[in-house]
């Protein structure tokens, strides 16, 4: 049985791994995680289960292949984490504020408390008073302050002694790169208006080849200031359970649900492509009293769940690992992501494997698999086994729910740089 009485998520949306000076960054972005991934188990090749957040935190939460995670409109199709730890229990609280993955696709399933930022609620009757309030607060995300803020004033409210389970999922390193002035000095020589930020980071999503390589170095900057800023948030957000006595009788994990591009395949931001500067991300995963290991073992977003539940005693799929007991030899992990608009009958696929990487993309309408770039027999091989259970388990399980969000979730996801 676990040695911890709380369990502790906290993720980063749009961080790649490559830009954390404690995976080999050049600029010392994180200097809170180095020291965190000092005393627990860093993994070198974790890779999200998907590239974009519509599908890679669905598979974060409920450790299933999106296609299982989340329906043809991408609400939550399956259970998270939170109630199967409710069920153990455990409180239950999440703490965000990304569209989608709000309420409005159904992710408050299974959390006693689910803070999503849109308070006044889902409705069309009330999404110009939501507007006229982000409008006085100037943003279009909540800060990682507000999310450290909303989160231990529910940990103070537990009962004594309540086993916890807890979400907080951190915006800042998402565009727009708009970092706090005095960590946007670490970095940039002159000031950059919110303003000017914004429209680089739309610019750059929208056409991708106008963008100098000046604008490129500033994207970058902004970017890891924002990296630092979220970083120092985290250690405020550890020091105040250091306080609290729940660091050390917490399973502690740390991780992004993708990265983000900065023209190493021609575009920017995170569209659905399952690229290594999309799909590497941080993993640090920390049990009481700490310990420090390096495991370069692939392994998966999906694994965050089979670790927790292991831990009950609850059996896991074969196909997944406890990170507390890290896989040892080979070991594929695969990734999966949804195209859209007059190419949404496609799917792209990816293994990444020890001895290397394979991509595919699926036509839905033929079942046709086109296999992309060389590579080795094994791999494919194994992609193709994989991409047929996939097929078999789509085919079986298809969801016909649907919803579609408000107009405030779409004012916020058309801020944070999406298209509609």
């Amino acid at each position: 049985m676990s040695e911890w009485e709380h369990v502790i998520l906290l993720s980063a949306d749009a961080l790649r791994a490559d830009h954390l000076s404690c995976y080999g960054y050049q600029r010392t972005t994180s200097p809170v995680l180095d020291d965190l991934a000092a005393e627990s188990l860093r993994f070198t090749r974790a890779y999200s289960a998907s590239s974009h957040t519509r599908e890679a935190v669905p598979a974060l939460l409920t450790g299933e292949y999106p296609d299982v995670a989340v329906d043809e409109n991408y609400r939550l199709a399956t259970e998270t984490v939170a109630t199967t730890l409710s069920e153990e229990g455990f409180a239950t609280g999440g703490f965000h504020s990304n569209p989608f993955v709000s309420r409005a696709y159904g992710f408050d399933r299974g959390f006693d408390t689910f803070d999503d930022d849109l308070h006044l609620g889902q409705h069309r009757l009330v999404a110009l008073a939501q507007r006229a309030l982000d409008k006085l607060r100037n943003r279009h995300y909540a800060r990682a302050t507000e999310i450290n803020e909303r989160s231990l004033d529910w940990i103070d409210s537990l009962a004594e002694g309540q086993p916890f389970f807890l979400w907080n999922h951190y915006m800042d390193t998402h565009g727009p790169y708009e970092p706090p002035a005095e960590y946007a000095r670490t970095y940039l020589d002159r000031p950059v208006s919110d303003k000017d930020a914004q429209s680089l980071y739309q610019r750059a999503i929208a056409d991708p080849d106008s963008i100098t390589d000046d604008e490129r170095e500033q994207l970058i900057d902004l970017y890891d200031a924002e990296i630092r800023y979220n970083d120092a948030q985290i250690g405020a957000f550890l020091d105040a359970l250091r306080e609290r006595d729940v660091l050390e009788r917490s399973l502690v994990i740390v991780t992004a649900d993708h990265g983000d591009a900065f023209g190493e395949h021609g575009y920017y931001e995170h569209p659905r492509y399952l690229h290594e500067e999309l799909t590497h991300v941080p993993l640090l995963v920390r049990p009481p009293g700490g310990t420090g290991e390096v495991v370069s073992t692939p392994v998966s977003t999906l694994d965050i769940v089979a670790t927790i539940e292991d831990e009950l005693e609850m059996e896991i799929p074969s196909e997944r690992a406890s990170l507390l007991d890290p896989p040892a030899g080979e070991r594929s992990v695969f990734q999966q992501a949804r195209r859209e608009d007059e190419d949404a009958h496609l799917r792209r696929y990816a293994l990444r494997a020890e001895t290397g990487s394979c991509f595919c993309e699926r036509d839905r309408q033929t079942d046709a698999v086109e296999f992309v770039g060389a590579t080795e027999r094994s791999l494919r091989s194994a992609l193709d086994s994989h991409v047929e259970r996939r097929i078999r388990r789509e085919n079986g399980t298809q969801s016909e729910a649907s919803a579609t969000a408000d107009d405030e979730i779409e004012r916020r996801l058309s801020a944070l740089g999406y298209k509609e």
